[in-house]
């Protein structure tokens, strides 16, 4: 089952998407996907439900706007360099530890939301990755068994970056160029994790500009586990229900050299195995 929010913006509704691809209504159940529903044990009532048959198909489900899976997460925490040949492209050394920075959660948005180019910036980048959704308190994990157990379920993520506010005006902090309006698309869905039949570390993931390939390949190649994520970040923060993990890209962004940056009218497509796609349209900031 995949976990979704569709309406218009500040009209989303919870629904799951069943095994046949229809839209079930999961208003019966909760007011929203969020820390609080995933806190409470939300993923195994729905899955209840659905064998129960209780939950009604939502009309015109085909017509309405995707939003991000998971509403007003509390933190959206970032992996940088989690890819070893994307640090190499980066000019760097792969990581000893995990570089951790943030991106302020109103970034969040629909998988086809557009994606604003602020004024004047000449440096946006594309980043696919695999992103974990927190749906249990975590606090010093002694184990990655421990972490797998505080971890809802998995998102497609588009860490949109606009590099010269991160590497340059930045003074030395890298949110800078994680936080511009619109800069986390997320979803299409939320998939629990136990629906992920080869577990977080065998998931194909890809992104094209204007229909160019740019990454492809595999989460079996970071540096650092999903799981090993979770315990670590646990032992610098607490995780709440609902916060959001993107935990790095492979090589294949514009900061390479190899690709140009986006531009006001460029067609961004991502994907990652089991967890569906995402399209987003550039545009300026009128």
């Amino acid at each position: 089952m995949q976990l979704m929010r569709v309406g218009e913006p500040g009209q989303e509704r919870p629904v799951v998407r069943d095994d046949d691809g229809v839209l079930r209504d999961l208003v019966p159940l909760t007011a929203d996907i969020d820390g609080p529903f995933l806190a409470a044990g939300g993923v195994a009532r729905v899955r209840e439900a659905l064998r129960a048959g209780t939950l009604p198909e939502v009309p015109g489900a085909e017509a309405l706007r995707i939003a991000a899976p998971v509403a007003r997460p509390q933190a959206v925490l970032c992996v940088g360099q989690n890819y070893a040949a994307h640090a190499a492209e980066s000019g760097s050394e792969p990581p000893a530890a995990p570089i951790i920075f943030f991106k302020h959660p109103n970034t969040v948005v629909g998988p086809y939301d557009d994606v604003v180019i602020p004024p004047g910036a000449e440096q946006v980048d594309w980043e696919v990755e695999l992103a974990i959704v927190i749906g249990k308190r975590a606090s010093y994990l002694e184990t990655e068994e421990e972490a797998a157990a505080c971890i809802a379920g998995y998102a497609v993520s588009h860490d949109v970056s606009e590099r010269r506010y991160q590497l340059h005006d930045s003074g030395g902090q890298w949110s800078k160029g994680k936080s511009c309006e619109t800069f986390n698309p997320l979803g299409p869905w939320l998939v629990p994790a136990e629906d992920l039949p080869a577990g977080p570390q065998a998931l194909r993931l890809a992104s094209r500009v204007n229909g160019e390939p740019r990454q492809d390949s595999s989460t079996a190649d970071m540096i650092f586990s999903a799981h090993e994520l979770v315990q670590h970040l646990s032992h610098y923060l607490v995780l709440e229900p609902g916060d959001v993990i993107n935990t790095g890209t492979p090589e294949g962004v514009a900061l390479s050299g190899r690709f140009p940056y986006l531009r006001d009218g460029d067609v961004v497509e991502l994907e990652i195995e089991h967890l569906g796609s995402q399209r987003q349209h550039v545009r300026a900031r009128k």
